[in-house]
């Protein structure tokens, strides 16, 4: 049995309450809700939040909702704290992004369908990289894999460096691939990685999975075709609006 959570707390830094923003006539966390319940694989979808203006808002459309505690530090510390509460029903979770209104349901299901293999603890996308412009932005998050296609790592910097070429053309030389931040996890392993101190290498480059990877926990990589489309600022609403509408 599969599990969607969409963790949404309030209390943004950079765009309080955006869960709760109108986009055309929906809010934000509604949209994620009604995308991600046309998935064919999920057996369930929750909201977990720490807010109850969200809380309510979500009962009001007919949605699953959680109450979880107010000071977890991050999306995946909240998935436990409900998986916690649905009991044991539920063998993986998704975490699904509470940013994403516009997140198509198939995304969900490629992620899903690397679960059929039961040695798979957590799971990611991530995808091809394919202009330098993309791949020296310190704001994509490029991922190193071994030939399993699991993570060895994942840095805001370009790796591996390529001798000789120029930079503009590394991406000729070699397959990059930037991550895509939905995951899965198997709910054993959501259970521990939740329980471990934060990292060195997750402090150098605030990137949490870092975490994981320093206590050897294996994060497969499946590749998507489908771009993400985060709203992190007001800003973005209209921009995004723009390409999907």
């Amino acid at each position: 049995m599969i599990v969607g959570i969409i963790p949404a707390r309030y209390a943004s830094t950079r765009f309080p309450g955006k869960a709760l923003i109108d986009i055309n006539g929906k809010s934000m966390i509604q949209r994620v809700y009604e995308q991600a319940a046309l998935s064919k694989v999920l057996h369930n979808i929750y909201v977990a939040t720490d807010d109850e203006r969200i809380f309510k808002h979500v009962s009001a459309f007919g949605g699953n909702v959680l109450m979880t505690a107010l000071e977890h530090p991050s999306g995946t510390d909240r998935c436990q704290d409900a998986i916690k509460q649905l009991g044991d029903e539920y063998k993986y979770i998704i975490n699904i992004q509470g940013d994403e209104p516009f997140i198509h349901p198939n995304q969900i299901d490629e992620l899903a369908a690397i679960l059929k293999d039961n040695s798979v603890e957590i799971a990611t996308q991530m995808i091809p990289v394919n202009h330098h412009t993309l791949l020296f932005d310190k704001g994509e998050v490029k991922i190193v894999l071994n030939d399993k296609s699991e993570a060895l790592y994942f840095s805001r910097m370009v790796i591996p460096f390529i001798k000789g070429i120029k930079e503009n053309e590394w991406h000729n030389y070699h397959t990059y691939y930037r991550h895509v931040g939905m995951y899965a996890y198997r709910r054993d392993i959501l259970e521990k990685i939740t329980q471990l101190p934060v990292s060195s290498l997750e402090k150098a480059e605030s990137l949490e999975q870092l975490r994981w990877v320093e206590n050897g926990f294996k994060i497969k990589c499946v590749i998507t075709n489908y771009e993400s489309h985060c709203i992190d600022t007001p800003e973005d609403i209209e921009k995004i609006l723009k390409m999907v509408m």
